[in-house]
């Protein structure tokens, strides 16, 4: 049984505000952590405990305010890591003297694992570079194979103990002095195996600032890039439950098309989607004064959190371009969104909403549901 629509009203515009208010407050409350570079930016248990806290704080699911959090990081690392960089000699020293990579990262507000990726990139010897230990030679070397360089580095993040666990081959010489420095962290062995050698301090190292780091190193890039395909698998398998025929990204790359969105849909269908003029949680009524049909085009899935930041410098600009090339389109945040007044949508070509709708109005008038029945 439908309801009457809810026309916005003094109180309804309060509520708008509180709605907005929550969301700054959750966005203020990750920047400030992120700035001061809190313990949780170095510990995957305290950020999980922090973010489960703020969770409940804020009305947000896990995975929202985890989102949201990383958008936050990201941004920051953005305007700030170039600063970093450009400082690398003096971090290279400190660690040469002693201090553990995690502990450089905490001193300069930095992600464990890029401090790692940074470290290993001035102290470690690539495999090409075993051939000689003259410096020129290494310099040469190392100019001529900088992708191989970077592969190199890239693996010795993913695997330390494999890729610098021996300090003799994994170290440049200059260096070697420093796998005497710092705070030991080897594991316990058995001193009776005379086949052990001890893993090197920089592999160690490494390990610890990976296994640290609550957002960023191989680990989280494999996790985010299976999400990412798990939405869009969901959004494909929802799509065929509406019998709604479509092309996927990849079957659009494979006939040679650029700039595609994750989902073309083979005929424009009718998006039904609220006015502007009706409180955010009013009751769903199908064919009201509530909701307009605007068209649609595409689709874009995004397991993420879409806020302002990341929607109006990342996604947009990208969606964009398929609003030129193909028409107007959905954007779904799965994870959620700031409130829409907030975000940006193309002159009205970009639609945005946290998951699929439940009907769509095909070109012949007729509505498809989710079970595939058709009405008119």
């Amino acid at each position: 049984m439908f309801t009457t629509p809810i026309k916005k009203s003094s109180s309804n515009d309060e509520a708008d505000d509180i709605q907005c208010d929550a969301y700054d407050q959750a966005e203020f409350w990750c920047r400030e952590r992120i700035s001061s570079g809190h313990d949780m930016i170095f510990s995957r248990q305290i950020f999980h405990e922090e973010i489960k806290t703020a969770s409940n704080n804020f009305g947000m699911s896990f995975e929202a305010i985890h989102s949201l959090f990383r958008n936050a990081h990201v941004s920051y690392m953005k305007k700030t890591s170039h600063m970093l960089k450009s400082q690398t000699t003096r971090h290279v020293q400190s660690y040469l003297n002693g201090t553990s990579i995690l502990n450089i990262a905490k001193k300069v507000n930095y992600p464990p694992s890029m401090m790692a990726r940074l470290i290993v990139e001035n102290v470690a010897l690539p495999p090409s570079s075993t051939s000689s230990n003259s410096s020129s030679n290494r310099l040469e070397n190392a100019m001529g194979a900088s992708v191989n360089i970077r592969k190199f580095t890239t693996e010795a993040i993913r695997h330390p103990e494999k890729e610098l666990g021996s300090a003799t081959n994994s170290v440049s010489p200059e260096y070697l002095f420093s796998e005497s420095k710092g705070r030991n962290i080897h594991k316990e062995t058995d001193e009776n195996d005379l086949h052990y050698i001890p893993l090197s301090r920089l592999s160690l190292e490494v390990r610890e600032a990976v296994d640290s780091d609550p957002m960023y190193g191989p680990h989280h890039d494999r996790m985010r890039h299976n999400i990412g395909i798990d939405y869009e698998l969901l959004l494909e398998q929802m799509l065929h439950s509406f019998k709604i025929p479509f092309e996927t990204e990849e079957e659009l790359r494979a006939r040679g098309t650029a700039r595609t969105p994750d989902i073309l849909l083979s005929c424009p269908m009718g998006l039904q989607v609220r006015k502007p003029n009706y409180i955010q949680n009013a009751t769903y009524m199908e064919n009201s004064d509530e909701y307009e049909w605007k068209m649609i085009c595409w689709i874009d899935s995004k397991a993420l959190y879409g806020d302002v930041d990341t929607h109006t410098n990342t996604v947009l600009p990208q969606v964009e371009s398929y609003v030129h090339r193909f028409g107007p389109g959905l954007v779904i945040y799965w994870f959620g969104h700031a409130p829409l007044s907030r975000l940006g949508d193309s002159h009205g070509d970009v639609h945005i909403t946290d998951g699929l709708p439940d009907v769509f109005m095909l070109p012949t008038g007729e509505f498809r549901y989710k079970n595939g029945q058709n009405t008119t």
